[in-house]
């Protein structure tokens, strides 16, 4: 059973493979870290392992690696995602019934071998370039980085642009200075304004592939001209078709199940226009997923029948915040029960690794539902009142008296080499959702 661990950029994504490899193994060993999977499960999971290294070409997944940081004094988060790797787990299953073990004596035991996927989030925004022209992705993008704060942050690729003449002849030296300044102005609206909704993640985080002559394209305001215009939409359909061969078709087509992590609370915190950007890229990804058609058998071979969306670092904000949490991350994605292929959706919060407990804090001389863990910064305590999380998307107002926090917090140590599990919130049930049945 193939599952792809997916999401937009900086969404935890190591972190969350990091504690479902640690937990899954745990729980073979008999410890009880994930109790609602283990109730779905009927209690029959034996046993787990990591399956070895064979001779695949792609990287595997540094789970030891990421849980030796965890274990460090003081306690690291693991490194974020820059390559496509893969793992394997095996799940030995006792029978579920007599006829089970009749079996089980004859043939052996039941077993399930989860092959996980983590690749970088900003690949994930590719998916809705599918099914975009080079004309198209122009104009749709040049109209987002136009609007707002990104119009300052792209400023000088905007007046590079905005200023070519009519038919620009092909040259590369014109393509090349181009492609750099959007890749600057992308990198900005990441790093400084929280933006995510950025195109091609390649550009971001161009893998082990290097920025090659295939990524030096950008979006025109006259993209049906020759010259220029033709080249970079040459190389537009090159990178995607590329894209196809060496990732979606190869991998995609390959999955059953899917979670799709967001970081909602950071968006949140990161103000109006990052957050609408959020949401822009979020419902982009989950019309590409469910929309059916064309895209969606090309990338799943009808394969995906169940995708889990999930709000990451709900540790962040106090238990009764977090109903709250999984609300807004709902009206976001849409609340179909399925797509048209059949493919069941859910939608939770999670914290991969708990970082926080439950406190009481004092605003304005008012108790309020706080959190409190050590800080990253100093690894001084502190106790936090995150701020109110909206139900549903927020409305105008909402931004004129926005209050929310988002400090770092320091992970948890982990005792010897995780082998009694890792802390979390919620990552069973969504891995109950994903996997339940088939356990």
């Amino acid at each position: 059973m193939r599952l792809a661990v997916t999401g937009l950029s900086r969404a935890g994504k190591t972190v969350f493979l990091t504690s479902l490899v640690a937990n899954l193994l745990a729980a073979g060993q008999g410890a009880r870290t994930l109790p609602a999977l283990e109730a779905a499960s009927g209690g029959r999971l034996r046993g787990a392992r990591l399956v070895p290294a064979g001779t695949e070409s792609t990287p595997r997944f540094d789970a030891a690696g990421h849980v030796a940081a965890l274990a460090a004094d003081p306690p690291r988060w693991p490194e974020r995602t820059e390559d496509l790797s893969t793992l394997e787990i095996t799940l030995d299953l006792a029978p579920a019934s007599l006829l089970g073990q009749a079996r089980e004596m004859v043939a052996g035991g039941r077993r399930v071998t989860l092959e996980l996927l983590d690749y970088p989030g900003e690949w994930l925004l590719d998916l809705p370039m599918l099914a975009q022209s080079y004309a198209d992705w122009s104009r749709g993008t040049l109209a987002r980085l136009r609007r707002g704060r990104r119009a300052a942050a792209a400023a000088a690729f905007l007046d590079f642009v905005d200023a070519l003449p009519d038919r620009v002849p092909d040259e590369d030296a014109i393509a090349r200075h181009g492609y750099m300044l959007y890749r600057d102005a992308l990198r900005t609206c990441r790093d400084e304004l929280g933006f995510r909704f950025l195109q091609p993640g390649r550009a971001l985080n161009p893998g082990p592939k290097g920025e090659a002559p295939i990524l030096w394209f950008f979006p025109l305001p006259k993209p049906e001209e020759g010259g220029l215009a033709a080249l970079l939409a040459r190389r537009h359909a090159a990178y995607l078709a590329d894209q196809r061969a060496a990732f979606f078709d190869p991998f995609f087509r390959r999955f059953h199940r899917q979670a799709v992590l967001v970081d909602a609370l950071g968006a949140l915190h990161a103000g109006e226009e990052a957050f609408d950007d959020t949401a822009e890229a979020l419902a982009a990804i989950a019309a590409a997923l469910r929309d059916g058609g064309g895209l969606f058998d090309m990338l799943t071979g009808q394969g995906v029948k169940r995708v889990a969306f999930a709000a990451t670092k709900a540790d962040h904000v106090p238990g009764r915040a977090r109903d709250a949490l999984v609300g807004l991350l709902g009206d976001l994605v849409g609340r179909d029960p399925a797509g048209p292929l059949g493919a069941a959706t859910s939608v939770h919060a999670v914290a991969a690794i708990r970082c926080t407990e439950d406190d009481v804090a004092v605003l304005d001389g008012r108790p309020v539902a706080a959190v409190r863990g050590l800080l990253l910064e100093g690894g001084k305590a502190a106790k936090v009142y995150p701020g109110e999380v909206p139900l549903r998307r927020p409305a105008p107002d909402f931004w004129d008296h926005a209050f929310f926090e988002m400090p770092v917090f320091q992970p948890p140590r982990l005792a010897g080499d995780g082998r009694s599990g890792v802390p979390h919130l919620g990552l069973d049930a969504l891995l109950t959702a994903l996997i339940g049945d088939l356990l």
